[in-house]
């Protein structure tokens, strides 16, 4: 397969040299990927569990906008009652009471903005009826999502040994935000918002790419001592957006600026290269008792992967396919994947999908299938075999 893909794309010979420095970050751990491409663009230390501090507010947020989707009785609002429990948490707060009744839309704005431990625990209690009954409910979904390397010991970031999240897990749970529930994504771009008087301090969004006119929108910083300062941010630009990880910086300068550095990186040093069209034939691909002895493999839509701008050189590609594939197969069905590679880059990869229906051949194609099959055991067990001391 590889012979007919190099020969489709002349562009494309061995070897891209890259021209540039790749990105080295103060972060002790980082994972930076571009979400329009599904490109990840760096990834330090990013399969480590590590104390994720706030940034797991984003796994309540997840759990609580699936409830909003998915449970009748939870809208934007309802009112949650404010136990004791709650109204004593520490840290960044609401500043909540027994006596408040926050809506899960006021309760969104309080952990988005003001970071709110207490709103956490007002939404685990109102939702799981006990933060340790909805931690287990994170922890569960959180594998459902991919998250492998997540576990979750409270609502709210809390520091505890058994409460991690890796930078990929933090990066996979935004991504299903963005994409799972979009009317909900514009909270996060909030950059001021307070319960009532009670808060006339903690009433900004502590996400410091907010308003610098970078495309920043979201999502949610974090800090405890022993995990340092950290951030899941999501940018667009163009048709680009981009999500990355940090954590582990020694203060809020260093997270601000290391957090733009990254965005002005992602956004400069790369950009799409378009290897085909939608529609375009990538190859034909050989079919087994089929009608026809062939299928055409298709890009169903644009194939533009990501590259470094300095990048000289081409890009590698190939076919990844079970071949030959078998008859019958649908027009537009998925047959097959197109992987770009590069280096200083995951490969990419791209659906390709059957050009054309493939009828189950006749008897004659499949008697002359059985003898192939056959043809080739006769000769297998006529090999001689050697016998070695």
């Amino acid at each position: 397969m590889r012979n007919v893909i190099f020969a489709l794309f002349a562009l494309c010979v061995a070897g891209l040299t890259p021209a540039y420095a790749a990105f080295e970050t103060r972060a002790s751990a980082a994972y930076v990927i571009d979400l329009t491409t599904d490109t990840v663009l760096l990834s330090k230390n990013a399969d480590v569990p590590l104390p994720p501090a706030s940034m797991s507010k984003l796994m309540t947020l997840y759990m609580l906008f699936e409830a909003l989707e998915k449970n009748p009785s939870v809208t934007l609002d309802t009112r949650f009652g404010v136990s004791s429990r709650a109204k004593a948490k520490g840290g960044s707060t609401m500043f909540l009471n027994e006596r408040d009744r926050p809506t899960v839309e006021e309760l969104i704005k309080g952990i988005v903005v003001q970071s709110g431990n207490d709103a956490t625990v007002v939404v685990a209690e109102g939702l799981a009826g006990s933060e340790e009954a909805f931690a287990r409910l994170m922890t569960e979904k959180a594998q459902a999502l991919g998250m492998t390397q997540s576990t979750f010991a409270n609502s709210s970031g809390w520091p505890d040994p058994r409460h991690r999240m890796s930078m990929r897990d933090l990066a996979i749970v935004t991504e299903r935000i963005i994409e799972d529930y979009p009317q909900y994504y514009g909270y996060f771009a909030l950059e001021e918002w307070g319960f009532d008087e009670r808060a006339p301090k903690n009433r900004y969004n502590r996400n410091p790419l907010l308003g610098l006119g970078i495309g920043a929108d979201g999502l949610k910083t974090g800090h405890t001592q022993e995990a340092g300062y950290g951030l899941v941010g999501s940018a667009q630009q163009g048709a680009r957006r981009i999500v990355f990880v940090v954590t582990g910086l020694e203060s809020e300068r260093d997270r601000a600026e290391e957090s733009e550095r990254i965005v002005g990186w992602a956004f400069r040093q790369y950009v799409q290269r378009q290897l085909a069209t939608g529609g375009t034939k990538i190859a034909d691909l050989p079919v087994w008792v089929g009608s026809q002895s062939t299928v055409g493999a298709v890009a169903p839509d644009t194939i533009a992967p990501l590259v470094p701008l300095l990048a000289t050189g081409s890009l590698e590609t190939e076919i990844e396919t079970n071949t030959p594939l078998e008859a019958p197969i649908a027009a537009g069905e998925e047959i097959a994947t197109l992987v770009v590679r590069g280096p200083e880059m995951e490969p990419q990869r791209f659906p390709l999908v059957a050009e054309s229906d493939v009828e189950k051949g006749g008897a004659l194609v499949r008697m002359q299938a059985a003898a192939q099959v056959l043809l080739r055991e006769v000769l297998a067990n006529d090999t001689p075999q050697v016998e070695t001391q």
